[in-house]
């Protein structure tokens, strides 16, 4: 028998997929700021896998950890996708592809 240790946040589903598999996930709910820190290593680790990548798969799993960090904080993607475009019209987006090479002080 071998045992490969993890320590890392997953899906909801892999434990089963994993016991599907027939092997067996040992498993704990974690919450507070453990959670948070969790996510935010997460957030780093599919941040990781995009920039390796760049496929839009690992996007998504970017995407999914930001959805949590934002239900962890209580904000819902309503009141984010409103923080968002608040943002664009303030400061606009990145559909013009610019590049601030310097900044010169008269």
């Amino acid at each position: 028998m071998s045992v490969k240790v993890y320590n890392k946040l997953i899906r909801d589903k892999i434990p089963q997929i994993i016991e599907q598999s027939g092997k067996q996930a040992v498993i704990e709910a974690v919450s507070g700021k453990e959670y948070l820190e969790l996510l935010n290593a997460k957030l780093g680790e599919e941040l990781q896998e995009y920039l390796e990548s760049q496929s839009a798969e690992e996007l998504a799993d970017l995407v999914e950890v930001v959805y949590a960090i934002l239900d962890y904080n209580n904000v819902s993607l309503q009141e984010f996708e409103l923080i968002r475009k608040q943002k664009v019209l303030e400061r606009g987006a990145f559909k013009d592809r610019l590049l601030l090479r310097e900044v010169i002080d008269g």
